[in-house]
């Protein structure tokens, strides 16, 4: 059974853990320092790769190979990564040299899942998996897609505002997430999310997108109806946020993070700033932040997340 992966960025946390993730699944992983190796394996046809190893499978007592055929970031040209165009370039010179090879196609996210999913595998009747349950993604089940996770866009658009609004509020930090606020705002600890002491972190809890559910995903940009009562401003009152989308051409950050925020903003009495990123370089965002005194507080989705200093630098001045 042989795989070819598409790789986001390998310096990003969320690519690295979802070819982690993968490899891991399928027993091709290999351990380095501690981890699975996230390294892309380039071409591995011939299963001579160190980052990667072949693994087997057995069903109805018949034992398969599990081979990583190929893995690549998809990096453009100009620096950008999570590629879409990438991946379908390089689907097609996979399959012109080892097409008929290639039994399944996985890939970091929907945008390159979806590219080389319209560029080969769904005319080869090849199934392919994604990440983030982009409408189309969704959509494309019904012709062939295999699947997708949705991260729980909708809680994920929520907490990233909703903890800025406890900030400003001088409120409990749990307010409105594990504890009902006076609005009857909350989420299920364990269903909808967890909280790591440790991380001082939420985390959105992934939900499998298949066939037997897609028909709920359809919609990627509806609120999430535990969460969608409108906030008292007298109890919780306008707030200017500046907010910036480290990549404003992402399928999943465009499409279905950035217009969750929006809505939720409305209801949180948030006035946000949406700031659009080129995907390359946090100066492309940080030379926007030229008056940081007029915001009352900033949400940072950076490029790479070991950059925090490029803006926390221009906030403590």
């Amino acid at each position: 059974i042989g795989y070819v992966l598409a790789i986001g960025d390998i310096g990003h946390n969320d690519s690295i853990a979802r070819t982690r993730g993968v490899r891991s699944t399928l027993g091709t992983g290999v351990e380095a320092d501690g981890a699975v190796d996230s390294t892309p394996a380039g071409t591995n046809v011939d299963g001579k790769a160190k980052v990667v190893q072949d693994a087997t499978l057995e069903v109805d007592g018949k034992t398969y190979t599990i081979r990583e055929l190929a893995s690549q970031e998809m990096k453009n040209s100009a620096g950008a990564t999570w590629d879409a165009a990438t991946a379908g370039n390089a689907i097609g010179i996979w399959t012109a040299s080892f097409g008929d090879q290639i039994d399944v196609v996985v890939s970091n996210n929907d945008g390159m899942g979806m590219s080389m999913f319209n560029a080969w595998a769904k005319d080869n009747k090849v199934p392919t998996f994604g990440y983030d349950a982009n409408s189309d993604a969704v959509a494309a089940i019904s012709e062939g897609y295999g699947g997708t996770i949705s991260q729980h866009a909708d809680v994920q658009a929520y907490l990233t505002l909703r903890v800025l609004r406890n900030a400003l509020d001088g409120v409990d930090i749990d307010t409105g997430i594990g504890t009902a606020d006076d609005a009857g705002n909350c989420l299920v600890e364990g269903e909808d999310y967890r909280y790591s002491e440790e991380d001082r972190s939420y985390y959105a809890l992934n939900i499998a997108v298949t066939a037997e559910n897609y028909s709920d995903f359809t919609d990627s940009t509806r609120v999430y109806d535990k969460v969608a009562n409108q906030l008292d401003e007298s109890k919780s009152p306008s707030k200017k946020v500046w907010l910036n989308i480290y990549n404003a051409s992402d399928n999943f950050l465009s499409s279905t993070y950035q217009p969750l925020l929006e809505k939720y903003d409305d209801l949180l009495n948030l006035k946000v700033d949406y700031i659009g990123g080129d995907g390359q370089t946090e100066s492309n965002i940080t030379n926007r932040l030229g008056n940081p005194s007029e915001y009352d507080a900033f949400a940072i989705n950076m490029v790479k997340t070991d950059n925090a200093a490029a803006y926390t630098s221009l906030l403590s001045k």
